[in-house]
């Protein structure tokens, strides 16, 4: 923690880590840490929900649609407050890496906005 102070950082951004964030983290950085996850939660979010996971699952159950969701990090995995979440449509042709790439540019095209936004405080 004292070389994260030591560098200024006072707020953290997460986007494919996969480790549980430490309470002691998540405590010293209270709603100042967020997370990108590729679904739209509370659905195929927890443990074992990530990357082709989740789209494996998404297509397993036919949804009709996905996306992503960006929320705060809590010791609950994928369990913080929702900050932001993004949809696409979904046909059932689509294929697991077709939901992916769906999925993907929701976050190339979403995901910095809300970034900046939480950041500034809007």
């Amino acid at each position: 923690m004292p070389l994260l102070r030591s560098y200024g950082v006072s707020f953290i951004v997460l986007a494919g880590f996969l480790p549980l964030v430490p309470d002691y983290l998540i405590d010293a950085f209270p709603r100042r840490i967020i997370n990108l996850h590729p679904a739209l939660l509370p659905k195929y979010g927890g443990k074992g929900m990530w990357g082709h996971h989740v789209h494996e699952a998404v297509k397993a159950a036919g949804e009709t649609e996905t996306g992503m969701t960006v929320h705060y990090v809590t010791p609950v995995c994928d369990g913080g407050e929702i900050i932001a979440q993004f949809s696409v449509k979904l046909s059932p042709e689509d294929s697991v890496d077709d939901i992916a790439e769906k999925e993907h540019q929701l976050e190339m095209q979403h995901f910095p906005a809300v970034v900046e936004q939480v950041i500034l405080g809007i």
